[in-house]
């Protein structure tokens, strides 16, 4: 059932005020990419245990299989029944039509991404757009997340090492993060510092004295958040939340999760043919997952749990 412009905006004001708390409190809300409800479960699940906020987030993919629309009736009936704080993020959203789309459909968290569908967008492009986008996003007041550069890497596993020289070319230049912020009037700026899409054979390496010079050139009511989470070791993660990361993408361990354990649970029940029956042991194992890196971000305990978000016990 749709939201009422009025529920869009009290949803879009809690989201405002998490992530203002994050800043002054030092922690980092994970966003978890939601494939299939199985995952929103599970996210869900380990959301209650820890009494941690959590962002959902899904990608052009998963918009384009499930429906905007139907991703926000998913999310906001999982979250009553959990009675957990929960919202949902566009992540590298392609289009500004999409965006809208999302926007329209009450989505809190909007990261517009014009590099992602054309790597060579012009950086004029990239400021209109996501400026088209900001100004949209002013009805319901949803948050929204921009980048001036394409961002590397895949939410596949990958095989090879990481070649740091290479990346660090792409790493963020203050200054550059702080013009952006003004000509665009972003929420929330996606930081390049080590992190990388994908799940790799080694540990990523956050530079963390990148990161404080970043916090310290951009404005304090800016957000931060951290693309590419999955194969970082968590005392990474306690340091970029105690140094300003607000929002934190976590893909490929999730996905990597839910297929090696599907891929054993079939495995090991040949003759069942009701998949749904033999689910619980692949969300115990996401769920665990999601636990871990909440515990690294220091969100736990973090969640408002009023009246607004509170369901049947489950």
């Amino acid at each position: 059932m749709a939201l009422t412009i009025d529920q869009i905006r009290d949803n879009t004001a809690r989201a405002r005020q998490l992530m203002q708390r994050s800043r002054d409190e030092h922690f980092a809300i994970g966003a978890f990419n939601m494939d299939n409800q199985d995952v929103l479960i599970a996210i869900a699940r380990a959301a209650r245990k820890t009494n941690s906020p959590v962002m959902v987030e899904v990608t052009h993919d998963e918009v384009s299989a499930m429906g905007v629309q139907n991703v926000r009736d998913l999310v906001d009936n999982c979250k009553r029944e959990y009675g957990v704080e929960m919202y949902i993020n566009l992540d590298h959203g392609r289009d500004v039509e999409v965006a809208k789309q999302a926007i329209d459909a009450g989505f809190e968290f909007i990261h517009i991404d014009i590099s992602q569908a054309n790597h060579d967008a012009s950086m004029d492009e990239i400021i209109e757009k996501t400026k088209e986008v900001v100004d949209y996003a002013k009805v319901t007041g949803a948050l929204v997340e921009g980048e001036p550069h394409y961002f590397g890497g895949s939410s596949n596993l990958h095989t090879e090492a990481i070649n740091y020289e290479e990346i660090k070319k792409f790493f963020t230049n203050p200054e550059e993060a702080k013009s952006f912020i003004k000509e665009t009037g972003v929420d929330t700026y996606a930081v390049a510092i080590g992190n990388l899409h994908g799940k790799y054979p080694v540990p990523k390496i956050l530079d963390i004295e990148l990161l404080k010079e970043i916090r310290s050139s951009v404005p304090q009511v800016s957000n931060l958040s951290l693309h590419g989470g999955s194969g970082t070791p968590a005392e990474y993660f306690k340091q970029a939340a105690a140094n300003g990361i607000s929002k934190v993408n976590i893909n490929s361990d999730l996905r990597y999760t839910y297929r090696t354990n599907l891929e054993k649970v079939l495995a090991d029940n040949p003759d069942q043919y009701a998949v749904v029956k033999i689910m619980e042991p692949v969300r115990e194992a996401l769920q665990a997952v999601v636990e871990e890196k909440i515990a690294a971000l220091g969100c736990a305990g973090k969640a408002e749990m009023t009246a607004h978000f509170k369901g049947i016990s489950n």
